[in-house]
């Protein structure tokens, strides 16, 4: 793919050799008078043909070949404000347009943003819809070829945006610039194969990228979890060789306060489920689309990403980031259908099937996460099939009883489009949960599976503090819903969460 290097351009265009531009054009009724001004500014013409199609047809991009002293190639998109338009327009189309040219000759990409006013309906933040534009760049210059030894060295790519709101615009690009790599970071982790990214190879990653930005980081091994008496975490983890482990990431902005005194801030503590792989255990998935349970993961490193993100950005907010470990492998040492453990809260649970570990490590680190007292807990996980078939592939399910945290979290997947939606969390689904012989039970019946698995993780949150648990079995996997989710393991969550600390919480 690209070395990217993205700029403001200056109100000047200079166009060097091997120039693409793209110019944005809405279909608002003055197409005509749009291309005519079009071919003045650029001293060029379209034929009949290619005017006809762009106005009257679904013709909605047209590419000109020009003259030196121009750029070599311009390209024309037409811009429908139909039932289609959304807030990922141009993220979507941006990053679909860098891999079409990714084997082209191109050095230099001039990108001029329309008029925000035009787009107000579908943004109601003029950074973040700048934003929204380079943020497309990124995304679609994501590969993940590590593995092959035939991997082509990137080429340089200059990027320009040209816009009317120069100060904006570059903050727009600042923010991208130490957003993007966290997103990156995350998806290199989810994309790692699993005999790569054990739970201490996945220790060692996350904690040696925190490390450089200043955050503290602690790694609790086999023996301390079992200290600990995390029982949840060690069933799981005990049947694999690779054994688990417990990472507990901190973040403390430094802010400043009048008269001597530290100001509080708001504390968050973010917990990621980080099943490095699932075979399910005991309770054997099927071997058809096994090998993605390598991103069994992804709430880990997301919440990873989403603290290195914070740090870099210096955003005043104190985080943890606590991140269960371990690989769920069938041996003679694996936890068992009809066992009951112990975990660190001292609830008990019987086990229904070993393939619904992900809440057995989360009891553990939600308890923890508790004992911290922060002001708020938020949970990601890859944890139920039934939230996929709920919602759809694209859409992460969210679970909370307090609606000031639904409402934040529901407007920021809308505004970076890591979007959630919510499902009830009413207590007459405890019964889904009821065991005979422990305190809990780690699978609920065939009906409702993604609201039983997180009226499950409730038990072990202290009712005292504010919990959101996001389900993000379907949007963390590879999908066809937007062109920068359909290769790779998709990184959701990154965004979505950067944007609510960044927006107040």
């Amino acid at each position: 793919m690209f070395q990217l290097e993205i700029n403001f351009g200056s109100k000047k265009i200079i166009y060097k050799n091997l120039s693409l531009a793209v110019k944005f054009l809405v279909d608002d009724g003055s197409l005509k008078k749009n291309i005519s001004n079009f071919e003045r500014i650029f001293n060029c013409r379209l034929t009949e043909l290619q005017k006809s199609n762009f106005i009257s047809k679904d013709v909605d991009e047209i590419r000109i070949s020009k003259p030196s002293g121009k750029p070599d190639e311009i390209i024309l998109k037409k811009i429908k404000l139909n039932d289609q338009f959304d807030a990922d327009y141009f993220r979507n189309y941006l990053s679909s347009l860098i891999e079409r040219i990714s084997n082209e000759q191109i050095k230099f990409l001039h990108i001029t943003i329309p008029s925000y006013s035009i787009f107000k309906k579908y943004f109601d933040d003029e950074e973040y819809f700048y934003q929204s534009f380079v943020e497309g760049i990124y995304l679609g210059n994501y590969s993940f070829d590590r593995y092959k030894s035939d991997k082509k060295s990137p080429k340089s790519l200059e990027v320009f945006f040209y816009a009317e709101n120069e100060k904006k615009v570059k903050s727009a690009i600042n923010t991208a610039g130490i957003l993007m790599p966290a997103v990156y970071f995350v998806r290199d982790l989810q994309n790692e194969p699993s005999n790569e990214l054990t739970p201490e190879l996945l220790s060692k990653k996350i904690t040696s990228e925190a490390r450089k930005f200043g955050i503290k980081t602690t790694v609790l091994d086999y023996k301390e979890i079992g200290k600990r008496n995390m029982g949840g975490l060690l069933a799981v983890g005990k049947g694999s060789i690779n054994k688990p482990r417990f990472i507990i990431l901190e973040y403390k902005p430094a802010v400043k306060s009048g008269k001597n005194k530290k100001s509080k801030v708001k504390s968050i503590a973010l917990v990621g489920k980080g099943v490095t792989f699932d075979s399910g255990g005991i309770s054997i998935k099927p071997a058809k689309s096994m090998g993605e349970m390598k991103n069994d993961m992804a709430g880990a490193s997301v919440v990873a990403g989403t603290i290195i993100a914070a740090a870099k950005s210096k955003l005043p907010v104190h985080l943890f980031g606590l991140i269960p470990a371990a690989e769920n492998m069938p041996s003679g040492e694996a936890f068992k259908p009809g066992d009951v453990i112990i975990t660190a809260s001292g609830k008990t649970i019987e086990i229904d099937d070993t393939d619904a570990e992900g809440r057995v490590i989360l009891a553990d680190a939600l308890d923890y996460a508790s004992k911290l007292k922060p002001n708020q807990i938020i949970d990601l996980a890859t944890l139920t099939g039934a939230c996929v078939v709920a919602l759809g592939e694209f859409v992460a399910g969210l679970f909370t009883k307090n609606d000031e945290l639904a409402d934040k979290l529901y407007r920021s997947g809308m505004k970076t489009f890591d979007r959630v939606w919510r499902l009830p969390l009413w207590d007459d689904y405890h019964k889904l949960n009821e065991s005979s012989i422990a305190d809990v039970k780690n699978l609920g019946s065939r009906w409702g599976g993604a609201i039983s698995a997180a009226k499950f993780l409730e038990n072990f949150v202290d009712k005292k503090i504010p919990w959101a648990h996001l389900d993000i079995a379907g949007p963390s996997i590879h999908n066809d819903s937007r062109h920068y989710t359909k290769k790779y393991m998709t990184g959701f969550g990154v965004r979505l969460l950067y944007e609510y600390l960044k927006s107040g919480s």
